[in-house]
């Protein structure tokens, strides 16, 4: 069976957009860009043109893979040195979490370079065709209900600056299911990325940028000149006779923890608690915060590529007449395990993958979202369809976390997985339904696709 062509992300408007562009002849590459542009309009709250990700695209006609790096680099190449954070407390699953916000958590993003580039190498349609449904979705898109209960948790961060009037309705409440979310200077940064994508870089939104952030901030006209996305050969393991690639060089080890785990965990974790200790042991991690969004994107000759992106939870800073909140990765502690450089990339959980077969066909392409439950999303997911699942039952399936001293638990599994997971040592804390605390997959294989009800997920299909 081959891979069918459709689309999977996050929010309805995305997935709308990417189905949009295959109908009308475009690639992998096409749909991809499109959605992630339609993203960082209408999933704020996860992602945004001052952002920063990752991309993997498979070609059918070589059946090579390729990975694709436009995440945030660290500022400071004209010498100057961010001073301290702002910092704000948010909830993560119920747990309290430092975070800092600001300029000074400003690196330089890579959305925009990444967006043009995954165009330049693999696109049909014209550019500014592929940007237009951005365009029109910065003019305001319908909140999802899963987005708009995650919005209380991060108020402190996303009521910074213009969030304040962006994800507030006039009488002061937070936006609700169904409202419109939009910034009102927002369309003017797709009609400079239709126009000129350099722009970002070089001109006048870059000047923006820099003065947005000149109090406290490290980010300089030079970092953003000398920025550049970077392509790279996949690294891959063997599961089951199959190879699963992704760029192998995540922060979490997303690869060597698929390995590990499909070793170890040879029955369904929901009801065996051999399996349920295995998994846990094999992803066993510390709690983080990161937000993050993804899409999948699969044309009709093949060709497949996966996107994941992320504005951390933004600094509260928005460019002047762009309307375009700014990352705060330098503020997100779980990315900075190292000395940081002027001009070097910041570190990432995020790690879009494809699995192929024996002969190199593509039977899965998936990426998911969520800072640190990347890791166990992704494996959890791809064990599943490897067995056999398809993508939608795969990630419907109740997920597992595990931290230091505690596994956290979707509802279903198993009264004997509970007690093992406790007579083990762990405390065992078990949400109340499907959590986005336990990330957002998205996926096409060739049982079909499937779209996270956690983040308010759709699948589209498409036909001829």
């Amino acid at each position: 069976m081959k891979v069918g062509p459709g689309v999977a992300a996050a929010h309805p408007s995305t997935a709308q957009a990417g189905a949009d562009i295959l109908w009308r002849g475009g690639s992998a590459a096409d749909a991809a860009v499109a959605m992630m542009l339609v993203s960082c309009a209408a999933e704020t709250i996860f992602t945004g043109l001052g952002g920063g990700g990752f991309a993997v695209y498979y070609e059918a006609a070589t059946r090579r893979v390729h990975c694709v790096d436009f995440f945030v680099a660290v500022p400071g190449l004209d010498g100057r040195t961010a001073g301290p954070g702002t910092p704000i407390e948010v909830s993560l699953g119920g747990q309290p979490i430092p975070y800092d916000i600001g300029a000074a958590t400003v690196a330089v993003p890579g959305n925009p370079a990444g967006a043009h580039h995954l165009w330049r190498r693999w696109g049909r349609l014209d550019w500014a065709d592929v940007v237009e449904p951005g365009h029109q979705a910065a003019h305001g898109t319908p909140l999802p209900y899963e987005h708009a209960a995650l919005l209380p948790h991060i108020t402190s961060a996303m009521h910074a600056g213009d969030g304040a009037r962006v994800y507030r309705r006039p009488d002061g409440t937070n936006l609700q299911a169904g409202d419109l979310l939009h910034h009102p200077d927002h369309p003017a940064a797709y009609a400079l990325l239709a126009d000129d994508p350099a722009g970002f870089y070089t001109g006048a939104f870059a000047a923006a940028a820099v003065a947005a952030v000149a109090d406290g901030g490290a980010l300089s006209m030079a970092d953003l000149a000398a920025y550049r996305v970077r392509e790279s050969e996949p690294a891959g393991v063997d599961i089951r006779g199959r190879t699963v690639l992704a760029r192998g060089d995540d922060l979490d080890d997303v690869l060597g923890t698929l390995a590990r785990a499909a070793v170890g965990v040879r029955a369904d974790p929901l009801h065996d608690p051999a399996a349920a200790l295995a998994l846990a042991a094999a992803l066993r991690g510390p709690a983080r915060r990161a937000e993050t969004t993804n899409l999948v994107a699969v044309d009709k000759d093949g060709n497949a590529c996966a996107v994941t992106t992320s504005l951390g939870l933004g600094a509260g800073i928005w460019v002047p007449g762009f309307g375009v909140h700014l990352n705060s990765m330098l503020g997100e502690g779980e990315l900075i395990r190292e000395a940081l450089h002027p001009g070097s990339r910041m570190g990432s959980m995020m790690s879009p993958l494809v699995a192929l077969d024996g002969d190199r066909n593509l039977i899965l392409v998936a990426g998911a979202a969520g800072g640190s439950r990347i890791r166990p999303a992704l494996v959890q997911c791809v064990l599943r369809v490897l067995a056999g699942a398809a993508p939608q039952q795969a990630i419907n399936a109740p997920r597992l976390n595990a931290l230091p001293a505690a596994v956290r638990l979707e509802p279903g599994f198993s009264d004997a997985v509970v007690d093992a997971l406790r007579l083990a040592g762990d405390e065992v804390l078990v949400s109340e339904r499907l959590d986005p605390y336990f990330g957002g997959v998205s996926a096409i294989g060739v049982e079909g696709g499937g779209a996270d009800p956690r983040r308010s997920g759709v699948v589209i299909p498409a036909i001829g």
